[in-house]
Parts: C-alpha cells; sequence; structure tokens
C-alpha cells in the first residue's frame, strides 16, 4: 500500500498557480497636503495587480484600497511615494464599549474615530490575580491589610 501511495502523489498533477487572494479593503493613514500628493498617492496604488478601487479623503488623511491584495504591499507601495504612512489606527467611536478610557483619545484622531485598543487593555484576569495577590500569603505586606 505504501508503494502504491507513493506513486500515485508521485502521478497527481499539481497546479503551480497561487491562490487567488481574497477580496480585502485596507485602509491606510497618509498624510496629503494638496492635490499633488494626492494624485501621487492615488498613482502609485491604482496600477497595482488587483487593485478594484482606491478612495482618498485627504481631510481625514485616509485611504481605502479594495481588491485583491496584500495589505504590507499597499503599504510599502504609498511608502515608496515619499509619504509617512501607516495602517488605519481608528475605528469609529459608536462600536467601542471602552471609548472613555483615556488612551483611546487621540487629539489627530477624525471626527467620531478613537484608537483602537483591543490590544492595549487589560484583561479583567489580570484585574483579578492583583486583588486576590493583596490577601495572599505570598505577599508580605498581607497582615498590614487585613
Amino acid at each position: 500500500m505504501g508503494a502504491l501511495h507513493y506513486l500515485a502523489n508521485l502521478c497527481t498533477v499539481r497546479s503551480t498557480r497561487n491562490k487567488r487572494r481574497s477580496m480585502q479593503t485596507v485602509e491606510i493613514k497618509v498624510k496629503m497636503d494638496c492635490d499633488g500628493c494626492e494624485r501621487r498617492v492615488k498613482n502609485a496604488v491604482k496600477y497595482m495587480e488587483g487593485v478594484k478601487t482606491v478612495e482618498i479623503n485627504r481631510k481625514q488623511s485616509r485611504v481605502t484600497v479594495n481588491g485583491y491584495v496584500d495589505p504590507n504591499k499597499v503599504l510599502r507601495r504609498v511608502k515608496n511615494t515619499g509619504k509617512r504612512a501607516e495602517f488605519w489606527p481608528y475605528i469609529p467611536h459608536n462600536v467601542v464599549h471602552y471609548s472613555y478610557t483615556s488612551q483611546a483619545y487621540d487629539k489627530r484622531a477624525p471626527p467620531g474615530f478613537v484608537k483602537n485598543l483591543t490590544q492595549a487593555l487589560p484583561s479583567t484576569n489580570a484585574t483579578e490575580e492583583r486583588i486576590s495577590y493583596f490577601f495572599s500569603e505570598d505577599n508580605p505586606n498581607a497582615c498590614s491589610i487585613m
């Protein structure tokens, strides 16, 4: 059985063609001051393979690219224009239930947006562990609390 399985794998024709990427929306924050900056960024991204649409909102310093593209390649292409670029770090204010934390507000954020802090917030388990440590025998100051 092992030899037949090995020969079947040798005779199987496999496609060397890459899998098609899934449709993605890539949002990038790029500071654009004039029509020339906007045109330069749009032309850099528009002619990439797999790009369907490019939308630019200069007021929010936001570039939205839809298509079958790799987000890192889009970011690299925008950075090659000489502009400082990063992935869009903001999410809508009404989506977040913790938008009143001090780290969520950013002066540079467009109106109605806050920073995405899902990774920065401490988990509830960390808080519970800190509280239980107050009354632990390992804590040398536990006697003074009790």
